[in-house]
């Protein structure tokens, strides 16, 4: 088993600049018991003062990279920016972080994805959202051949299937084992997603994202049908928690630690990587989650997704976990 920076992982998907607009007593939450929902109420026309501003980058992909680099091994971020001064920032946190940026792409046409969160003082954030380059893909610059690695970790790809259908092709035919996260427009056509399942080993998704592609209502009923379809099975549950399975046992996890949450962005994304990151280097099903929870409940303590990814010395404690073997 490879270890390290002998491990050599591409990350594809979406690149963005981040700007988080925070201490505002204009983003308090307001509730509507009829919907049992919270909002972000801003009236039309006036000027809401912000005390705090915060430049990040983000993108599951590049946070997913900075996950892997912190933990010591080879990363590679694949993925299209625009010619601009975000698409600029974008590379200058991967540069910095010792991420490999020589699989990336320019979009003649679009702009580098760009967000503004306004941040509640709870944690949840209302995103505006410029997709741009980060959602316009083109399967020529995205290519595998003659490229070498061990693993390929898939976000989000905007539902371009295209591309999807090649990346996975090539990366099985160079050796490659997939860890595949899903996003909206992937599981909006779940007989397509199926179909790409069959090279996938690692299937990464919330408890509702997992009910669109197999049957199931709890977490573990959902875990044990998604099997039939892949390796290594993650349904995750928010404050609830975490069941995966790697076809011998099945892990039920809790919360990793109760902390206060500064910024929910990125905890999905770190999560997943965090989780590869260990299972990589063949570590266990429970180390492997261990990290992942830790690595996602470091994350939302900071504004932003990469500043609280965790290092390779970070010192871990036990959570409330349960395993038992796969029946």
């Amino acid at each position: 088993m490879k270890s390290g920076k002998n491990i050599k992982i591409i990350s594809v998907g979406a690149a963005v600049q981040d700007v988080f607009l925070s201490h505002s007593d204009e983003f308090e939450p307001v509730s509507d018991r009829s919907a049992h929902e919270q909002f972000m109420k801003l009236e039309l026309g006036a000027k809401a003062d912000v005390n705090s501003i915060t430049f990040s980058t983000g993108g599951g992909a590049t946070n997913a990279a900075v996950t892997f680099t912190r933990q010591r091994l080879h990363a590679v971020f694949m993925g299209t920016i625009g010619d601009d001064p975000a698409g600029q920032a974008v590379l200058n946190d991967l540069d910095r972080e010792n991420v490999d940026t020589s699989h990336v792409s320019y979009s003649d046409k679009y702009h580098t994805g760009y967000s503004v969160l306004l941040l509640a003082p709870t944690g949840e954030r209302t995103i505006l959202t410029y997709r741009g380059a980060s959602t316009h893909y083109h399967a020529k610059y995205f290519d595998l051949s003659g490229v070498d690695g061990d693993w390929l970790y898939v976000s989000s790809m905007a539902g371009c299937f295209d591309v999807l259908d090649k990346l996975f092709t090539q990366a099985k035919r160079n050796g490659m084992k997939i860890m595949f996260n899903p996003g909206k427009r992937e599981l909006a056509h779940p007989n397509k997603l199926k179909s790409l399942l069959d090279d996938v080993d690692v299937l990464s998704v919330n408890k509702e994202e997992m009910a669109h592609i197999v049957e199931g209502k709890t977490s573990e009923e959902l875990v044990t049908h998604a099997l039939n379809l892949v390796s290594v099975a993650i349904v995750s549950d928010g404050p609830n928690g975490v069941v995966a399975s790697d076809g011998k046992t099945i892990v039920t996890a809790g919360m990793y630690q109760d902390v206060k949450v500064i910024d929910r962005t990125g905890a999905g994304d770190a999560f997943g990587s965090g989780f590869l990151s260990q299972w990589a280097q063949g570590k266990s099903l429970v180390d492997s989650i261990v990290f992942g929870s830790a690595n996602s409940t470091s994350v939302v303590q900071h504004i932003g997704a990469k500043t609280g990814i965790l290092h390779h010395d970070a010192r871990l404690h036990h959570m409330p976990l349960h395993e038992k073997p796969v029946k």
